[in-house]
């Protein structure tokens, strides 16, 4: 017994790890020392939805916990939103966010088991998609779920509140989200599920409507959230400031370089960069009085995760030579467009083409931020067009590209 009672502990301990908040602790106690007597595995939930097309580093912390449970020997659920992403998560929004169509959503969960294998055991997880039920309920079956919930409640949110108290409007299928997510833990019969600091309403209404259904409350795992690069909202594609873990080293060393003093402590503790993995590299662990230093080392052990160590060094060499001495990238290919018959082409459908802005809003908003140059001269009108020739396009300071355009 007492054995068994050290191992709960220990098990518990680590689950609590890193955590904002762990509500229904005393349940999971006694139910995973059950599931440990008649070795059940817990079945542990994480869902991200397919709102665009890479997973990045503020999803990596529950990704990290999430593999903690399978190191504990329990269940995996990595749960892929592909009908929930077409509804859009409302939580933390200001304004109702544009709806995804089906097509989209699809592109972008294409890529997502295999990038959640840079942190899980794909084999021995179980890999859902929640559109597999909720594609399936009738309209009657949806209509009992909504009954189990009130609008009242629904609109205590923060979000939802400060939205109607703002006389900003909610949109019905943003009230639905909640229930949605919640049956979702219904479907897998989820023991525990883990989410971001901003999700605990969401997953709270998961343990209400499980009981509903007769099934035992989840545990509700929460975890803080990674601040973009920009250093003041939560990191999302949606709002540009994120580092996706398919990023070349050299893009996500740069980015990672660029984040305030301040951000680098926060990415240090949330992130869980040891000193071990500096050390592993090769390098000296720098002292809290050498920030440059400190930064450095965050950039190459965050890189070495996701592309190894070969991949922390190209993105230290990159930084080196195009940053601080401001000269040309080794590897700078040329890219060759057609004009197919027209005299010229403009500079935004140029820089989204070449995947030097992810798309023509962003390369619009770039060049009015004096980011953009030209044959090292910097752009002031976004309506610019160019003809036939040659041309050194530069993007921010790593963002490099050579450009022949022919007619």
């Amino acid at each position: 017994m007492s054995a068994l009672k050290d191992e709960v502990d220990r098990q518990i301990a680590l689950m609590r790890e890193g955590c904002v908040d762990f509500y229904g602790e005393s349940e999971l106690r006694e139910r995973l020392e059950g599931a440990l007597r008649k070795k059940r595995p817990l079945r542990v939930k994480l869902g991200l939805d397919p709102s665009s097309p890479d997973i990045h580093l503020g999803h990596g912390v529950v990704l990290s916990k999430l593999r903690c449970f399978q190191d504990l020997g329990h269940t995996p659920i990595f749960l892929v939103g592909d009908f929930t992403a077409r509804i859009g998560d409302p939580s933390g929004r200001k304004k109702t966010r544009p709806a995804l169509d089906e097509e989209a959503v699809r592109a972008n969960a294409t890529t997502y088991v295999e990038q959640a294998s840079q942190f899980l055991d794909v084999e021995r997880a179980e890999i859902r998609f929640n559109s597999e039920w909720m594609g399936k309920m009738s309209p009657e079956d949806f209509i009992v779920l909504c009954s189990r919930y009130t609008v009242a409640r629904l609109l205590e949110r923060d979000d939802f509140a400060r939205r109607y108290k703002g006389g900003e409007p909610i949109s019905v299928h943003e009230l639905l989200y909640p229930l949605v997510q919640a049956y979702d833990s219904v479907a897998l019969e989820a023991d525990v599920e883990l989410g971001g600091s901003d999700q605990t309403f969401n997953l709270l209404v998961g343990r209400e409507i499980q009981r509903d259904y007769g099934q035992a409350p989840q545990a509700v795992i929460t975890h803080p959230l990674l601040v973009g690069v920009d250093g003041s909202e939560k990191m999302s594609k949606s709002l540009g400031n994120a580092i996706g873990i398919r990023e070349a080293p050299e893009e996500m060393y740069g980015q990672l370089m660029s984040i305030s003093d301040v951000l680098m402590t926060e990415y240090y503790r949330i992130l869980g960069v040891r000193d071990e993995e500096v050390t592993a590299l090769g390098m000296e662990v720098s002292s809290d009085d050498d920030p440059l230093g400190r930064k450095h080392q965050l950039a190459a052990a965050l890189v070495a995760r996701f592309h190894g160590a070969a991949g922390a060094e190209r993105g230290a060499e990159h930084f080196r030579k195009v940053v601080q001495r401001k000269q040309l990238p080794d590897d700078l290919a040329e890219t060759t467009l057609a004009l197919d018959g027209a005299d010229e082409m403009g500079l935004l459908e140029i820089l989204e083409r070449l995947s030097l802005t992810q798309s023509r809003g962003e390369a619009r908003r770039l060049v009015s931020q004096g980011a953009v140059h030209v044959d090292q001269t910097r752009v002031a009108d976004p309506t610019l067009r160019l003809g036939a020739g040659s041309y050194l396009l530069k993007v921010g300071k790593r963002r490099f590209a050579r450009l022949q355009l022919r007619p």
